[in-house]
């Protein structure tokens, strides 16, 4: 029994380690473009400004001028600053602070209640980005949503998603994690079109001239 006790111990000691380990192992947050951040200089507050990263990545700094801070985390941002800023400074001493950030989303659009922006939050996934987006429409074609993501500047990622039924355990693993910026398209169905396309062939004949004998 002695035996058994310390193994489940052990294992208890494991399972916190690697859940610590985890949580420090979080990304850090990355500049985005619509952020704004201070920059405070001690021995020349004359350079001190609030800038907004442009939609390009970039910021127009008093001494630095113009710089890439788009993906880098606060501290990368203040390291690289310092080391623009020196060019023209003599030991530059900067206090970088994240005022204002955008909060992430995701995109989703079509045969869903209320397409539109929605708040990403942490692990979410496509299925629940549609649950927040009011769900499927009836002429949803839930078999083949596609997922647009955005890689760099000249890369992207398409995918395809089967979400039907997704609510059974065993087909989990067709869903996917959400990364900011992913937009969602669900399609609709091909009844739905035959549908649009019926209703647009009666609408056209109730208007074409009658012949007359």
């Amino acid at each position: 029994m002695k035996g058994i006790g310390l193994l489940l111990a052990t294992l208890l000691i494991a399972s916190i380690v690697h859940a610590d380990d985890q949580l420090h192992k979080r990304p850090r947050y990355t500049l985005h473009v619509g952020d704004v951040v201070d920059l405070s200089y001690r021995l020349t507050p004359e350079y001190n400004q609030s800038v907004t990263i442009q939609p390009d990545g970039y910021a127009s700094l008093n001494v630095a001028g113009d710089v890439h801070l788009e993906g880098l985390t606060l501290d990368e941002a203040h390291d690289l600053i310092i080391k623009k800023d020196s060019e023209r400074l003599n030991d530059p001493e900067l206090n970088l602070i994240l005022s204002s950030f955008q909060r992430p989303y995701v995109i989703v659009g079509g045969e869903v209640l209320q397409p539109g922006r929605i708040d990403l939050r942490e692990n979410m996934t496509a299925m629940q980005a549609v649950m927040m987006a009011g769900g499927f429409k009836l002429s949803a074609k839930d078999t083949k949503i596609v997922v647009f993501r955005h890689i760099n500047a000249d890369m992207g990622e398409v995918r395809e998603l089967n979400l039907h039924n997704i609510n059974k355990t065993a087909k989990l693993e067709q869903d996917m994690v959400l990364q900011p910026g992913d937009m969602l398209l669900v399609p609709a169905n091909k009844m739905e079109h035959f549908a649009r396309y019926m209703h647009a062939f009666s609408f056209s004949s109730s208007f074409a001239p009658s012949s007359v004998f």
